[in-house]
C-alpha cells in the first residue's frame, strides 16, 4: 500500500509541476489537497521525507506535516507532542545541509507546533531550540546548524502572525513569545559581532531581528541590536535586510515611547549622508532608496516625539534636510531615481503635527518651518519637470504612466502644503513665472514654464483663490505663453479650467483665455484636457458666454463632425453645450439644438432603417449618448443649481418660461424616430438602455417641465415592458412615479403606467412560483407583490435581497393604515418569517444580515403578536433553519428577538450570533474577523 502511494504522489506531483494540461494539473492538485488533510497523512509525510525521495517529494511531505499542525491541531493526542516535537528536530537536523525550501517548510511546522504547545506544554520552547542545535553531533557542520536555528527563529514569529490561534489564545502566545526574545537577542548579537561569522549568517540574522521587532519588541531592548544593524549598512550583501531590520524596529507603534533610544538613533541616520551622496554620485539607486526608506520611518513615525525635543531642534532640523535631499534627489522619476517619492508622506506627517501644536508652540515651529517648505515646493516643482523631448521619447509607456502619477502625488502635497504657507505660495509662484516669461535675455525652457503652472493648477482646482490678488496678472501672463508642446498645452488648459469660478466673478477675463481653449479643442493630442477645461468654463460662466457663444457651438460642432475626439470626450462636449444653451433664450437655443443635432438625426434614420449588426449598433448608442448628455446639462430655468452628476435640482412648483421646453419640443420631434429604432432594437438591452438614458436625464433635469411627454412615453414604456421586460425600463418608470405619481392631471398614465408594469413583473415570477393568482383587486395585486418579495429573499444576488428588505421594512409600518395589507400581512406574514429565518439559518450570505435583522425589527414593531405566534412555529421543526442548532438556542433566539423592540443595533447583534451558531462558526477564529 505504501508503495501505491508513493506512486501516487509521484505521479500526481509530476502532473503538477510538468503537465501542459491544465485539467490534469487540476486534477492532481485536488487530489493532492485531499491527501494533505486525510488522516493518512500523519503516516505518509514522514515516508515522503525519506532521503531518497526529489525534493518536490519531500516539500510536499513537509507542507503536509504544517497543514495537519496548524489546522488540525485537535487531532493529537497529548501523548504524542514530544515524540512530534523529537521527529521534527531531527528532520530540521537532516535538512539543514539539503533542500533549502524543504528546511524552511519543517521549520515552519515546528513553529506551529511551539505556538500551539506555548506556554503550558512548551515552556521555554526557544531555549530548548538554541539548546539543541548549539549541541554538536548528527555529522551536521556548526554552520548548518547555525543557520537551521536561525531559520526556525525566523519563521517562528512569522508563523504567529498568520497563524489561526483563537483569539484567547493569541493573546497567551504573544506574551509568551515576548517574553522569549530574552533569548534570541544574546544569540543574534553574538553571531552579528562574531568577525568570524559568515556573510550568509549574519544576513539571517538581521532577518531574524526583522521577523521579531513585529512582535512589539520594545525598541529599548533591541536597541544594541539596530545599533549593529547600522554597523552593517556599509557591507552590500547585508545592506538590503540591514535596512529591513531597521525600518521594521523603528517602525512599531509602541517605539515612539522610547524617545532616548530615538534621540539616539537620530546622529546615526545622519552619519549615513556621506554613504547616500556617493550613492548618487554613483548612480546605485538602492543604496540611495534603502537609506532614503531610514531616514523617512524615523521621520514619519516620530515626527512630534522628535520635535518636543527642543533641546534637540537642531539635530532634528538636520534630518530634515537630509529628507529634503531625498526628495530632490538629481534624476528624473521613475527612470533615474525612484527615491524621491519615499519621502512625500513625510511632509504631510510633519505638517500635520506642526499644525496640531497650540497657537503659541505652532508659531515658533512656523518661524523654523515656514522656510523649509517654501524649499520644498521649488524642489518639488523641479521633480515634477519633464524631461528633454528626446529623453521623454525614449521612456516606455510605464514609465511615463509613472511619471504622471508622481505628478499627481507631488500635486497633492502642494495643495497641502497651501494649507500652510497661503496666499504667500501664489504670490512667490506668480513671481517666478513673470520672471520666467518676462525675461527676453536668457531663453525659457517649456518645463520650467510648465512646472509653475502645474504648481498653480495643483492648487487652484481645490482651493477658493478668487481672493488671490495674483490671478487677474497669471490671466495676463497665460496668453504671452509660447505654446510649441503638448505636455505645456495640456497644463495651460487644466490650469484655466482650475480657474473657472474665477473666471465666472471676473467675466471681462473671458476673452482672454477662451480663444486658447477653442483652439485646443482641434487638437485631438489635446482632447482630454480642452473639453474638461470647456466644459468647465460653460458649466461656471455660462451666463457671460452669450456673446461667445455662436463661436463655441461652431468649433464644438466642426470637432464632432471631423470625430477628432474618444466617445467620453464628445459626451462632454455635450455636456459642456448644454450649459452653455441654458443661458440663452428659448429661441436661440431652439436654433442652436437645431444646427446641432440635426446632423444626428439623420443619421440616425439612416441607421434605423439598416438591418441590425454590430457596427450600426455602436453608431446608435453613440448618437442616443450624445443626446442623453446634451440634456443632462440643458436646464432653462434661472436656478444656478444644475448638475452633470445626476442629482436633480429642488423640483420647481412653476415653468420660468411660457411654451413648451426646448428639450421637449426636440424629444417630440424625434419621439417617432426613436419609436423606430426600438422596434428594431427592442431585444438589445444596451440600446434600450441607451434609448432610456435621454428620457431618464431629460426627467432629472427638467422635472414638472417634462410634463408633456408624460402620456406618450408612459405609452411607449408599457410597450416595452410587455414585450420584453428590461431593467432600464423599470428604472426609468421609477423615476416617472417618484416625480408625478403625486399630480392629479399626471395619475391616469402614470398609474396605467405603474399597473401594467407590476403586473408584468408579477407573471414573471408568478412562472416560477408556478401560482395562477388573479390580480381583479387590490388584495389580490399586494398578495402578489409580497410573495414576490418572499421569493426574492431567497435569490443568491445580494444588491436584490437587500431591496426586498427595503421593501419589506418600508411596507411594514403601513399596516396600520391600509387595510388590504393588514390582511395580506395577517395571511402570509409566516412566509416571510421563514424565508427571513431561511437565510439568517445559512441560505444567505453573512453579509446580508443586518438587513434581515431590520425585518424583524419592523415586524416585531408593527405585528408584535403576529411575530411572536410565527417565531414558535417556524422554528419548531427540528434542523429549521439549521441542524446545528438546539431547541433551546431557537428558544432563545426567539425571546431575544420578541423582548428587542427599542434597539435596532442590539436586534442586529441577536441576528449576527445566531446566524454563526446556525452556521457552526460560533467562537471560532474565523469569526473573529469579522
Amino acid at each position: 500500500t505504501e508503495d501505491v502511494e508513493n506512486m501516487g504522489f509521484c505521479n500526481a506531483l509530476h502532473q503538477l509541476y510538468y503537465d501542459p494540461n491544465i485539467d490534469n494539473k487540476n486534477l492532481a492538485q485536488k487530489w493532492l489537497m485531499q491527501a494533505q488533510v486525510s488522516p493518512q497523512a500523519w503516516q505518509f509525510c514522514w515516508v515522503l521525507l525519506s532521503p531518497e525521495k526529489v525534493p518536490e517529494i519531500q516539500y510536499f511531505g513537509a507542507s503536509a506535516l504544517h497543514t495537519k499542525i496548524s489546522r488540525y491541531w485537535s487531532d493529537i493526542p497529548t501523548d504524542q507532542y514530544e515524540s512530534l516535537k523529537s521527529q521534527l528536530f531531527s528532520q530540521i537536523a537532516c535538512f539543514s545541509s539539503g533542500s533549502k525550501m524543504v528546511l524552511t517548510r519543517l521549520c515552519v511546522a515546528l513553529a506551529s507546533l511551539a505556538l500551539n504547545t506555548m506556554p503550558e506544554a512548551w515552556p521555554g520552547a526557544v531555549p530548548e531550540m538554541v539548546r539543541v542545535f548549539q549541541e554538536e553531533g548528527g555529522g551536521v557542520d556548526g554552520r548548518a546548524r547555525c543557520l537551521a536555528l536561525l531559520e526556525l527563529l525566523t519563521v517562528l514569529p512569522e508563523e504567529f502572525q498568520t497563524s489561526r490561534l483563537p483569539q484567547y489564545r493569541k493573546g497567551q502566545v504573544r506574551g509568551a513569545l515576548g517574553r522569549e526574545w530574552g533569548s534570541v537577542c544574546p544569540l543574534l548579537q553574538q553571531l552579528l559581532r562574531r568577525t568570524d561569522s559568515p556573510g550568509a549568517v549574519k544576513a539571517r540574522v538581521l532577518r531574524c531581528l526583522s521577523s521579531w521587532v513585529l512582535l512589539d519588541v520594545p525598541l529599548s531592548e533591541s536597541e544594541a541590536l539596530v545599533h549593529d544593524c547600522f554597523s552593517a549598512l556599509p557591507d552590500p550583501e547585508l545592506f538590503d535586510t540591514a535596512v529591513e531590520a531597521i525600518v521594521n524596529a523603528i517602525s512599531q507603534p509602541d517605539s515612539q515611547r522610547y524617545v532616548n533610544t530615538l534621540l539616539k538613533l537620530v546622529p546615526q541616520v545622519l552619519a549615513l549622508q556621506e554613504q547616500l551622496q556617493e550613492a548618487v554620485q554613483n548612480g546605485d539607486m538602492e543604496t540611495c532608496h534603502g537609506i532614503c526608506r531610514i531616514a523617512v520611518t524615523l521621520g514619519e513615525n516620530h515626527s512630534r516625539t522628535l520635535l518636543e525635543q527642543v533641546d534637540h531642534w537642531q539635530s532634528f532640523l538636520a534630518l530634515v534636510n537630509m529628507i529634503m535631499f531625498c526628495t530632490g534627489i538629481p534624476g528624473h522619476y521613475p527612470v533615474n531615481e525612484t527615491t524621491s517619492s519615499l519621502t512625500l508622506t513625510f511632509w504631510y506627517t510633519l505638517q500635520d503635527e506642526i499644525m496640531s501644536f497650540e497657537s503659541e508652540k505652532q508659531a515658533v515651529y512656523l518661524q523654523v518651518y515656514r522656510p523649509v517648505y517654501f524649499q520644498l515646493v521649488d524642489v518639488l516643482l523641479h521633480k515634477a519637470q519633464f524631461p528633454s523631448d528626446q529623453e521623454y521619447e525614449s521612456w516606455s509607456c510605464d514609465e511615463k504612466e509613472q511619471f504622471r502619477i508622481y505628478r499627481v502625488d507631488i500635486s497633492d502635497t502642494l495643495m497641502y502644503v497651501y494649507e500652510m504657507l497661503g496666499s504667500e505660495l501664489l504670490s512667490n509662484l506668480y513671481d517666478k513665472l513673470g520672471r520666467l516669461l518676462t525675461n527676453t535675455e536668457q531663453p525659457t525652457s517649456w518645463q520650467h514654464t510648465e512646472a509653475l503652472l502645474y504648481g498653480f493648477q495643483s492648487i487652484a482646482e481645490t482651493i477658493d483663490v478668487n481672493y488671490s490678488d495674483v490671478i487677474p496678472g497669471l490671466i495676463g501672463l497665460i496668453p504671452r505663453i509660447s505654446i510649441n508642446n503638448v505636455q505645456l498645452a495640456d497644463t495651460v488648459m487644466f490650469t484655466i479650467g482650475a480657474l473657472a469660478e474665477w473666471l465666472a466673478d471676473h467675466p471681462v477675463m473671458l476673452s482672454s483665455v477662451l480663444p486658447l481653449v477653442l483652439q485646443a479643442l482641434g487638437n485631438p493630442d489635446l482632447s482630454v484636457s480642452s473639453v474638461s477645461t470647456l466644459k468647465k468654463i460653460c458649466r461656471e460662466c455660462k451666463y457671460d458666454l452669450p456673446p461667445y457663444a455662436t463661436n463655441i457651438v461652431a468649433v464644438s460642432q466642426e470637432v464632432l463632425i471631423k470625430q477628432i475626439h474618444k466617445t467620453s470626450q464628445c459626451m462632454w462636449l455635450m455636456q459642456a453645450l448644454g450649459f452653455l444653451l441654458s443661458a440663452l433664450p428659448v429661441e436661440e437655443i431652439l436654433r442652436n439644438l437645431h444646427s446641432l443635432i440635426t446632423p444626428y438625426i439623420q443619421q440616425l434614420e439612416k441607421l434605423a432603417d439598416e438591418t441590425p449588426n454590430p457596427s450600426n449598433k455602436l453608431a446608435i448608442i453613440h448618437i442616443l449618448g450624445l443626446l442623453s448628455n446634451l440634456f443632462t446639462t440643458l436646464d432653462i430655468s434661472k436656478q444656478d443649481d444644475e448638475s452633470a452628476d445626476g442629482s436633480a435640482p429642488p423640483i420647481k412648483t412653476t415653468p420660468p418660461t411660457p411654451g413648451p421646453n426646448p428639450v421637449v419640443v426636440v424629444l417630440q420631434q424625434v419621439f417617432a424616430l426613436i419609436q423606430t429604432v426600438l422596434s428594431k432594437w427592442l431585444n438589445d438591452s444596451q440600446v434600450v438602455e441607451a434609448v432610456c438614458a435621454i428620457f431618464e436625464k431629460s426627467v432629472k433635469t427638467l422635472l414638472h417641465e417634462f410634463a408633456p411627454m408624460i402620456s406618450q412615453l408612459s405609452e411607449m414604456l408599457g410597450q416595452m415592458y410587455s414585450t420584453i421586460p428590461q431593467a432600464s425600463a423599470l428604472d426609468l418608470t421609477r423615476q416617472m412615479v417618484h416625480i408625478f405619481a403625486s399630480e392629479t392631471e399626471h395619475f391616469p398614465p402614470i398609474k396605467a403606467l405603474f399597473e401594467l408594469v407590476t403586473s408584468v413583473t408579477l407573471s414573471i415570477f408568478q412562472q416560477g412560483r408556478g401560482s395562477s393568482r388573479g390580480r381583479e383587486c387590490l388584495n389580490c395585486e399586494l398578495s402578489s407583490v409580497f410573495h414576490c418579495g418572499v421569493l426574492s429573499l431567497k435569490f443568491p444576488e445580494a444588491p436584490t435581497v437587500k431591496s426586498t428588505c427595503l421593501f419589506f421594512t418600508e411596507l411594514l409600518p403601513h399596516c396600520s393604515d391600509v387595510p388590504p395589507l393588514a390582511r395580506v400581512v395577517q395571511e402570509d406574514g409566516k412566509l416571510l418569517v421563514q424565508a427571513v429565518l431561511e437565510g439568517i439559518g445559512g441560505g444567505a450570505s453573512r453579509s446580508l444580515m443586518d438587513q434581515f435583522a431590520e425585518v424583524l425589527f419592523s415586524m416585531n414593531k408593527h405585528c408584535f403578536s403576529l411575530l411572536a405566534m410565527w417565531l414558535k412555529e417556524s422554528l419548531q421543526p427540528p434542523g429549521f433553519p439549521s441542524s446545528r442548532v438546539t431547541a433551546d438556542q431557537k428558544d432563545n433566539f426567539s425571546q431575544q428577538i420578541l423582548r428587542e423592540r427599542v434597539n435596532k443595533r442590539r436586534m442586529k447583534d441577536i441576528v449576527k450570533e445566531f446566524t454563526l451558531l446556525c452556521r457552526g462558526l460560533h467562537g471560532t477564529e474565523y469569526t473573529a474577523e469579522y
